[in-house]
This record gives structure tokens, C-alpha cells and sequence, in this order.
């Protein structure tokens, strides 16, 4: 069986050789683009399993590669940047990524982030209709038909928002999901009340769920939003 194909999106030589030594060692096959216009034209021709994309490419800033691939595809974006605030990283994210690495990183992270998207990928490729599907995380389940969620063999008894916001996180696995965006499908707007109730529905989903000894599995990404650990 093939390794995923991953297209390393990278105008910086020294890093785009270090990402592409790193996946040669773990038998990744690879294709390079060294600025935007050629990222897209490699995404569009050879169909990558997953995109490693930085931002501050030459001839066009990396969020507009963002937008372009996602008029047409859905393949996981993990952006590998020097831009450290929050609101780039909220801004890509918004725009499509799926993941954000800030640079410098280590090439452990990087394979870690990798084989997070890669196994988001297999599960939403093995659920094709996940609503009509029962999704399964370590003790965590919901089954989706019947509109309940369980931990372990106990019933979680969720308000409707509190249940929506487990469905968003569980259907985007190992995805960063922004405030803006969990706002957005929860209430039709993102504005700052908005964020700050989304914090004590938050707060009280991740009591229900990761109490009685289980492990976390909600991650938050302070200043950015949360994300589902796969357990």
C-alpha cells in the first residue's frame, strides 16, 4: 500500500529540504512547490493526500493558496509558518487549514500533526454519511440517528448546544475549530458575546465528558479555539 502523497508548499530551500529529508526518511511520498501559483497547479494535477503550505510564499500570500484549493477540494492544509499570533493563525484557519505549525518546529511535531490529519482523513473517508453513522472516540460515542451521546455505557445528558458543539468537534477530528467558526454554526454570528458564552458551554461540555476518570480529550488552543483529540 502507497504512502500518502504530501505537497510541501515551501519557497525557504533549507526548510523546504529539512521537510522533504524528513519525510523521505519515513517513506512519505512527496512533490515540492516553491511558490503559490505552482501549489495550485500541483494540487490540481497530482491530487496530494495532504498539503504542507507556508504562508509567506513569493508571489502570493499563502491564505489565498487557502481559499484557491478550497473552491475545489477539501484535502487537509497544514500551514507551517513563521506568523505566531493569534490572528494569523485564526485567519488561516477560517480560511480552510486545517492545521497551523509555527516555526521553528521539530520534525517530530511535524510527523506528529502529519499523522493526526492523515488519521482525521481515514475516519471521515471510512464514515462517508456520518449522520447516519454511530462515531466512535475511546469511551466517547454518539450516535448520531438516534441524537444521543454516551461515555462509556452512561447516557450524556447534553443541552442542544452543548450536544451540537461535541457533533462539530467529533465530525472535524483532529481539527483546530476557531471560536469564529464554532459561532458561526451555533448561533449564525461570532461576535465577542457570542465567544464568551461559547466558553461556558465549552466548560461545561468538557465537565460531562471528562470527568469520572477518562481522559481529556477537548483540547483548547487558547486565543484560537478547540479541537477533539482522537483517544
Amino acid at each position: 500500500m502507497n504512502k500518502p502523497l504530501i505537497l510541501v508548499v515551501e519557497d525557504d530551500a533549507p526548510v523546504r529540504n529539512l521537510i522533504t529529508t524528513t519525510l523521505k526518511a519515513h517513506d512519505y511520498r512527496y512533490i515540492v512547490a516553491p511558490n503559490a501559483s505552482s501549489a495550485v497547479l500541483e494540487a490540481s494535477s497530482h491530487h496530494p493526500d495532504v498539503v504542507l503550505l507556508d504562508l509567506g510564499l513569493p508571489d502570493l500570500d499563502g491564505i489565498e493558496v487557502i481559499r484557491k484549493i478550497r473552491s475545489w477540494s477539501n484535502l487537509p492544509i497544514i500551514v507551517i509558518s513563521a506568523r505566531s499570533e493569534d490572528n494569523d493563525k485564526i485567519n488561516a484557519l477560517d480560511s480552510g487549514a486545517d492545521d497551523y505549525l509555527t516555526k521553528p518546529f521539530s520534525v517530530e511535531e511535524l510527523l506528529a500533526r502529519l499523522r493526526a490529519t492523515l488519521r482525521r482523513l481515514s475516519v471521515t473517508s471510512n464514515g462517508a454519511d456520518a449522520e447516519s453513522a454511530v462515531f466512535q472516540n475511546g469511551a466517547l460515542k454518539i450516535d448520531f440517528p438516534a441524537g444521543c451521546a454516551y461515555l462509556g455505557e452512561e447516557e450524556l445528558h447534553l443541552t442542544p448546544i452543548e450536544y451540537k458543539i461535541l457533533c462539530l468537534l467529533a465530525k472535524n477530528l483532529g481539527k483546530v475549530l476557531t471560536h469564529t467558526y464554532l459561532t458561526k454554526e451555533i448561533w449564525t454570528n461570532s461576535g465577542e458575546n457570542e465567544i464568551a458564552t461559547l466558553r461556558v458551554y465549552m466548560a461545561s461540555l468538557r465537565k460531562k465528558i471528562e470527568s469520572s476518570g477518562y481522559p481529556q480529550i477537548i483540547q483548547t488552543h487558547v486565543g484560537v479555539g478547540y479541537r477533539m483529540l482522537k483517544s
